[in-house]
């Protein structure tokens, strides 16, 4: 038999005469047993399972809040107990991973109000982009409220994005849009206090961050004042509070509950 190589690698063989004859294999000779997953396949399996389980927790944040049990995160995601914790062994860990796909909804907004060339609007619509972000989304107010590990890379995503406000602020400041005694942290006091707006209306009065976020912009900003949205019914945050207290709303006729 003569062998042939190509670039010192053995590529195939020719027979001579001086080889037997060539017999056929029957079919079905060859047994083939279970095939085993290789590394690939494991791994592409883990991450399948990774992003189904961070799709889950996310949408159940945005709806209940971070308390949701990690039991109902598995079950809606397809996956055993077990499977989440080996990926995420403990709460934290989720949310973390949650915060980096909500936290880039953030950036995009910033960074096109960074983009923007002027320098009062992009102030104005940054604010309004932000709480409306935060009214989409339980899970995406809950960034504000969370220390991340420190030295972490979701820490130093979210301190660069804060920079980016800085930046726009100061911009609107130096265009004479803004007070020129406005700084960054009186954004993120709005943000919180924007927060507990939607988590305390979100029942009975759901569109009055609305005005609220309007009447923060007027203190903000200089020049003309904007029209502000419609007001919140009485009754709406009425509901609220009640539903804050623990005592449900009642007729001031009667002092009886209403039904």
């Amino acid at each position: 038999m003569v062998t042939l190589h190509f670039g010192g690698y053995r590529r195939g063989v020719i027979p001579d005469a001086s080889d037997p004859p060539l017999r056929p294999r029957p079919l079905g000779s060859r047994t083939l047993g279970p095939r085993t997953p290789g590394p690939r396949t494991l791994r592409a399996d883990a991450e399948r399972n990774r992003e189904l389980i961070v799709t889950a927790a996310a949408r159940l944040f945005a709806d209940r809040g971070l308390s949701v049990p990690l039991e109902d995160v598995a079950r809606a995601a397809g996956v055993g107990v077990a499977t989440l914790y080996r990926r995420f062994p403990t709460r934290t860990d989720l949310a973390v991973a949650v915060f980096e796909r909500n936290l880039a909804a953030y950036v995009e907004v910033v960074d096109a109000a960074v983009a923007n060339p002027d320098a009062g609007p992009a102030f104005r619509t940054l604010v309004e982009d932000l709480c409306a972000l935060q009214a989409s989304d339980a899970g995406r107010r809950a960034i504000l409220t969370t220390a991340f590990p420190a030295g972490s890379a979701l820490e130093q995503r979210a301190a660069d994005t804060v920079e980016k406000v800085r930046t726009v602020i100061e911009r609107a400041r130096a265009a004479g849009a803004v007070r020129p005694d406005v700084g960054v942290g009186d954004v993120v006091v709005l943000l919180l206090a924007n927060a507990g707006v939607l988590e305390a209306t979100a029942d009975h009065a759901p569109g009055a961050w609305r005005r609220f976020a309007a009447l923060m912009l007027d203190a903000f900003c200089t020049g003309e004042r904007r029209e502000l949205p419609e007001a919140t019914p009485a009754e709406g945050l009425r509901r609220s509070i009640a539903m804050l207290t623990g005592k449900g709303p009642t007729d001031d006729r009667k002092g009886a509950p209403r039904g």
